[in-house]
């Protein structure tokens, strides 16, 4: 079954993000949000290919440009190299969609999310984790707030089923939220659908309450 592209999507992913995803330098955690936004918005699948298309005009440029230190030989040696050894691999056509398209189904190597309960309902599924940031599921139960918080760096979050609410908007299913230190907020799920999101960050969260400070450490958020 070909992945349903999601309508009313109102979140993208910014022009930053998408230019370092198209160049192969956005973190793996980061990647994985990326690649199944881009296989539910059909918005930013073109998008990709336009910054895709941009980087192929500025290489041709270099091709007549006499490059020292053999920096031409390292970008198309970077250009061949197995995309999956890198970063994601960006599945745009996926073989199924569901709750979770299929680069999170490949991420879940075709098994259910292994949750972690972190209190209140609200449970995680981490995907990955590596010295760039982690990628996990997260599940909150409609209504259900996650504590209040700020960020230590960038967080993107991508709406799979479901939807929440902060100070800057309504967030549905194919919405993505970039978020940064800027941004204090409480995601509040929707009332009469629990929430299931897709989240990527580089640094830890910042709670301001104890409890979810004093646990922080165990549940690596």
């Amino acid at each position: 079954m070909t992945a349903t592209m999601t309508k009313d999507i109102s979140h993208h992913i910014s022009d930053a993000v998408m230019a370092a995803y198209a160049t192969g330098s956005l973190s793996q955690a980061f990647s994985l949000v990326v690649a199944t936004h881009i296989s539910m918005c059909d918005d930013c699948r073109a998008a990709l290919e336009a910054h895709e298309a941009a980087g192929g005009v500025v290489l041709e440029g270099l091709a007549g440009t006499a490059l020292t230190g053999g920096l031409r030989a390292r970008v198309m040696g970077a250009l061949d190299e197995d995309a999956g050894e890198d970063r994601v691999e960006r599945d745009v056509e996926a073989r199924g969609f569901d709750v979770y398209p299929a680069p999170v189904a490949q991420a879940l190597r075709g098994q259910g999310p292994r949750w972690r309960k972190l209190g209140g309902g609200v449970r995680q599924c981490i995907l990955s984790a590596d010295r760039e940031g982690s990628a996990r599921l997260l599940y909150i139960p409609a209504g259900r707030p996650v504590p209040e918080h700020t960020h230590g760096g960038l967080e993107l979050t991508l709406v799979l089923q479901g939807g929440f609410s902060d100070k800057t908007g309504h967030f549905g299913v194919g919405d993505v939220e970039e978020a940064d230190d800027d941004l204090e907020h409480v995601p509040t799920a929707d009332k009469g659908e629990d929430c299931i999101c897709l989240a990527a960050t580089d640094a830890p969260l910042r709670f301001h309450a104890i409890v979810p400070r004093i646990l922080q450490p165990f549940f690596a958020i």
